[in-house]
């Protein structure tokens, strides 16, 4: 029988927060491509956060995990609470426990080597339950960046979308709307309308480049 702390032939490791780099880190060290780093990719429904995670990790040249909010809230099947029919304390504390699950597993991942995304709809105006809850749950090394394209694309790439993840063109825009006041915010945006994914996903290198070497105060 394998010992408590190991799950199949991968001991893991303690899964402290992940920290903001040391001032004197070495060049390779603050290697966006190759470093050990923590994202969250914050952006409204239909800016194409999960599609831009997924391709970032991909292609990264070291382990790198993707950890879809949803995804993971939708592991509750019986007794989902699906908040397009109604918000209530059931659908806000499954989105709670979501979050807490997906920072242990960032956690984990970052202890055993392998770098994370995340990604989800943080809104500016939900400093607590927002960037506030992600920073315990991950740790203050955590990299926000926002993936905010237009009105227009958003609206578009979100018809494409099937299921509980299809929203109205009204919630859209309103969602969209709330997701402005990241501008005022001092944290890295990038606006992804007329880039495709690779580029994008360069930009975001990019934008995890800088952060490194200067983290933003958040």
């Amino acid at each position: 029988m394998p010992p408590a702390e190991a799950t199949g032939h991968v001991r893991l490791g303690p899964g402290a927060p992940v920290e903001i780099p040391a001032p004197d880190a070495t060049p390779a060290q603050l290697d966006a491509t190759r470093a050990a780093v923590a994202v969250l990719l914050i952006g409204p429904a239909g800016a194409g956060k999960t599609t831009v995670a997924r391709y970032w990790a991909d292609h990264r040249a070291v382990p790198t995990s993707h950890i879809s909010l949803d995804d993971v809230r939708e592991w509750v099947r019986s007794g989902f609470s699906d908040p397009q029919t109604g918000w209530n304390e059931n659908s806000e504390a499954q989105y709670r426990l979501a979050r807490r699950t997906c920072g242990f597993a960032a956690r984990n991942f970052l202890a055993n080597g392998i770098s994370c995304i995340l990604d989800d709809a943080v809104f500016p105006d939900w400093p607590v339950i927002g960037l506030g809850g992600w920073k315990r749950h991950v740790g203050p090394g955590l990299i926000p960046v926002v993936l905010l394209p237009g009105l227009d694309i958003v609206l578009e790439r979100n018809a494409q979308r099937s299921g509980n993840r299809r929203l109205a063109d009204e919630e859209v825009a309103h969602i969209h709307g709330r997701m402005a006041g990241w501008y005022s915010s001092g944290l890295p945006i990038i606006d992804n309308s007329r880039q495709d994914i690779a580029s994008t996903a360069q930009m975001l290198d990019n934008v995890v480049a800088r952060s490194l070497a200067s983290p933003v105060s958040w």
